[in-house]
């Protein structure tokens, strides 16, 4: 999987962001924690899931209304948000 980025600027810090489609954030949903697909299954969920030992199939049997690609855009931005860094830009 290739995880495209976006690049923002903000209070003079650059900051790169991974762009998947299928996690969203929503204050209204799950405490604006990250979710799937707008669903109230968080992100960390999942990644606890898979922490927990439980197999994508296990995953998907729990909840059935997740796909595949819902797992691995979960995993793909639990790393990016471990391995996010912020850069300060000068003149900004």
């Amino acid at each position: 999987m290739r995880i495209r980025l976006g690049i923002q600027t903000l209070k003079g810090y650059l900051f790169a962001y991974a762009k998947l489609e299928r996690i969203t954030v929503n204050p209204a949903v799950m405490g604006g924690k990250p979710c799937i697909r707008g669903l109230r299954v968080t992100v960390g969920t999942v990644v606890g899931l898979v922490a927990a030992g439980k197999t994508r199939e296990e995953i998907l049997r729990l909840y059935p209304y997740l796909e595949a690609a819902d797992i691995d855009e979960a995993l793909a931005y639990a790393t990016w948000r471990v391995e996010e860094q912020e850069v300060a830009v000068t003149g900004t």
